[in-house]
């Protein structure tokens, strides 16, 4: 009786980080702190590029759609960990709970393939660079953006509708937001084809990009080995800075969605998600932007245009 009770629930509650309810206050300005400077850092870029045409090239088109992704991604989850420092467990109506983990999932996996974009573009680049302009035309830029969104889309449509039929046996969900592996955790019987589920779009959705990344890069830097110049040291140590923000994106991603529910632990999985939802979306644009030189300038003469028309 407490099953089917519970199965017709219409709100949830996030627990969030209540086993340590005394870090509060600091976790709270912290978070808040990164994401202002999160926000801000990929809104500048993402109007820099937009607004300077020697940027209007395919990798700062990839460039500003990474950084719009990253303020939506980062704006599904952050808002709701702040609510919850401030007022402790916080409620989450059915529909918003379905809601925030369409919306979590759909910019998360759209980032995975653009990421896999990206990569493929600067592997063209560095490795056809004579057949860059026709192989990256504006047609295939756009299709590549959709079919990121497109797959994104799918999976989140895909996981939210699966998970959300399910009849539920709880409704305190041990996370900051409504993840896909916690409300596992609350689902009535036998949850292995559910699990089995979560396994098999993350192949798809996560080791997929990431073998095309990897694979991208060893062409890439094999490539930039063969070269004797100070270009190619600058080029190794753009490669190493990008994998490394790929590594500890995909990798904690893995960690989370490639293992099943009987290894699941709270506090391990709040943190693995707090690296992919948080700390990744805050390194992209200083690892992609704010170290290229071309942005840079792109910055200066855009902030000396500003404080001409101020003056």
């Amino acid at each position: 009786m407490i099953a089917v009770n519970l199965s017709a629930v219409s709100e949830f509650v996030l627990l969030g980080f209540s086993e340590v309810s005394y870090l509060h206050p600091l976790l709270f300005i912290v978070f808040l702190s990164l994401y202002i400077l999160t926000l801000m850092a990929n809104i500048v870029i993402a109007l820099i590029i937009n607004g300077d045409n020697t940027l209007h090239t395919p990798m700062y088109f990839f460039l500003a759609h990474l950084s719009c992704l990253d303020v939506c991604y980062l704006s599904v989850i952050v808002p709701s960990i702040l609510e919850n420092l401030v007022v402790g467990r916080v409620g989450i109506s059915k529909a918003g709970c379905a809601l925030q983990m369409f919306f979590f999932l759909f910019f998360g996996v759209a980032e995975c393939f653009l990421l896999a974009v990206m990569s493929f573009d600067r592997c063209v680049a560095v490795c056809y660079p004579l057949h860059y302009t026709i192989t990256m035309n504006s047609r295939v830029c756009k299709s590549l953006i959709a079919g990121a969104y497109i797959c994104g889309s799918t999976v989140g449509l895909v996981h939210t509708i699966v998970t959300f039929s399910l009849p539920f046996c709880g409704v305190a969900i041990d996370h900051f937001f409504c993840e896909i592996q916690p409300l596992l955790e609350l689902l009535c019987g036998n949850t292995s084809p559910s699990e089995i589920q979560v396994i098999v779009v993350a192949i798809f959705a996560i080791v997929g990009p990431f073998l095309l990344i990897i694979y991208s890069y060893i062409r890439i830097i094999s490539t930039i080995l063969r070269m004797s110049s100070a270009e190619s040291q600058k080029l190794l140590s753009t490669c190493s800075s990008h994998l490394l923000v790929v590594i500890l994106f995909y990798g904690t991603a893995s960690s989370m969605y490639l293992r099943p529910k009987s290894s699941y632990t709270a506090s391990v999985d709040k943190l693995l998600s707090l690296s992919y939802t948080v700390v990744t979306p805050l390194l992209n644009p200083v690892i992609y932007s704010l170290r290229n030189e071309e942005v840079k300038i792109a910055f200066r003469k855009r902030w000396r245009k500003n404080n001409s028309v101020w003056k």
